[in-house]
């Protein structure tokens, strides 16, 4: 057996089940196993598996077969990028997908002034996740502020005295956000917090709150790809018949969590561009705008709270 042939095989057995990019996924399940990148593979495809890689060539027969279960590659893999930075990723939390950077970027854009003033400054990601969203955040605010790294790697506060809370309400999605926090050195800036939306924040009022919360409608569930309805979270897919309780919830208690003058962020679904504005305008939320992906569907809903409202 030649590395050639055994990639060959993962690749065809990937396709017969469906797997959409099976040659693709194959690729990156071999050069996981075999520690390959393409140069070397194109030097060594022709060649016969050495015996020191008999251990690779059945960790990624392993794998192929996981994959053909319609396991995530993520999963598999234990890791997936967002916003330039490597997270890890399990069966215990959604996999951070391109659709979440543009309300990573539509935060990071429109509270960059407030973020450069350097006051004290705190944000609320809630149904964390992964904690793709405030991690990336607490990332990217660095960069802007120009805040360095102590001798250890820790990020240095971004700006002095800012807090980035991640929450959620399972205990094993949170395990994976503090194994992120420490991955990506943000022990200074970040928290993570188990809590069933607001509930362990009483009297505790934030700057800005982000999330991305289950927004599908129960009854779709069943109509995803194998690879989400069956591996990922239903607790973070699933929201409600009408997929917009959370959307209910988050309008009726946001107001009580940020300071006067507050911006509140969250994705919604592609057909929710009217309906969560609504909820949050019925909410007493004012400053309600949506905006759209790069796809140029609604993607991020922007609302603030009412009070000292400063142009910036």
């Amino acid at each position: 057996m030649t590395y050639g042939k055994i990639l060959e095989e993962g690749e065809k057995l990937l396709l017969d089940e469906g797997v959409e990019e099976g040659r693709l996924d194959a690729w990156y399940l071999f050069s996981h196993c075999f520690s390959m990148d393409r140069g070397m593979y194109l030097v060594k495809a022709g060649n016969r598996i050495l015996q020191e890689h008999k251990e690779a060539e059945a960790s990624f027969r392993s794998l192929i077969e996981k994959r053909r279960q319609r396991i995530p590659l993520q999963q598999l893999l234990k890791s997936q990028e967002f916003m330039g930075f490597e997270f890890f990723v399990n069966e215990h939390v959604l996999v951070p997908r391109q659709d979440t950077e543009t309300l990573v970027e539509t935060v990071l854009s429109e509270e960059k002034i407030w973020v450069m003033e350097k006051r004290p400054y705190k944000v609320l990601d809630l149904c964390t996740g992964s904690g793709c969203i405030g991690l990336s955040l607490a990332r990217c605010f660095q960069g802007m502020t120009g805040a360095k790294q102590d001798a250890g790697g820790n990020n240095g506060c971004c700006p002095p005295d800012m807090e980035i809370v991640l929450s959620d309400i399972s205990e094993e999605a949170l395990q994976v956000a503090e194994e992120n926090i420490g991955r990506l050195r943000c022990e200074t800036v970040c928290r993570a917090v188990r809590s069933d939306l607001f509930e362990a924040f009483e009297g505790t009022k934030f700057d800005c709150i982000v999330s991305n919360p289950p927004y599908i409608p129960s009854g779709e569930i069943e109509r995803l790809s194998p690879e989400v309805r069956d591996h990922e979270p239903r607790l973070a897919l699933d929201g409600s018949q009408d997929g917009l309780e959370f959307y209910r919830r988050i309008g009726r208690e946001a107001s009580g969590h940020l300071v006067f003058g507050g911006r509140l962020y969250l994705e919604i679904g592609w057909d929710q561009g009217v309906a969560v504005p609504e909820i949050l305008y019925a909410a007493g939320f004012t400053g309600i705008k949506v905006l759209r992906d790069l796809a140029g569907k609604n993607r991020v809903v922007k609302a603030v709270f009412p009070g000292i409202e400063t142009e910036k």
